[in-house]
């Protein structure tokens, strides 16, 4: 996969993020990309829409992939996130054994992948998939900002 292929991928998850603040949602897009270069899930927050608090992105979309799959497990599988991915996102990452997760902004605060709980860095994670944080950072950050600021009035 090139880097134009993943630059894709990722503007396809921040136009997932920028639908859920459209929503109310807090701007989150997630991408499941096959092995073949196929994109298999998109999904951004649904967490108000569904009234629950387990709708993140990356749960949303691994649940479609796994539906596409006809599988619990997305070998092979590499996944888009807007935000780092929190601890409950990342535990389902390792049970999903998605093989790389590409995150835009990191979440000192929230996260549980380069932060906080640091999952994959547990003795208990049976899968550990390759990280690259930083891809569309600038973008993915300004989303975050600007519905935090109108949310607070400015």
């Amino acid at each position: 996969m090139t880097s134009a292929d993943r630059l894709s991928h990722m503007d396809l998850a921040l136009s997932e993020g920028r639908a859920a603040a459209v929503r109310g949602e807090v701007p989150v897009g997630a991408v499941l990309v096959a092995p073949s270069g196929v994109v298999l899930a998109k999904a951004g927050n649904q967490t108000r829409a569904l009234n629950d608090p387990t709708a993140h992105a990356e749960i949303v979309a691994i649940r479609q992939a796994c539906a596409e799959l006809g599988s619990e497990r997305l070998t092979g599988c590499d996944l888009y996130v807007t935000l780092e991915p929190c601890p409950m996102c990342a535990a389902a990452i390792s049970f999903a054994r998605i093989r790389r997760v590409y995150f835009a902004a990191s979440d000192p605060k929230g996260g549980g992948v380069e932060h906080g709980a640091r999952i994959f860095n547990q003795p208990t994670c049976h899968h550990a998939p390759e990280v690259y944080s930083g891809l569309g950072e600038q973008e993915a950050s300004a989303l975050l900002r600007a519905f935090f600021a109108e949310r607070r009035g400015g």
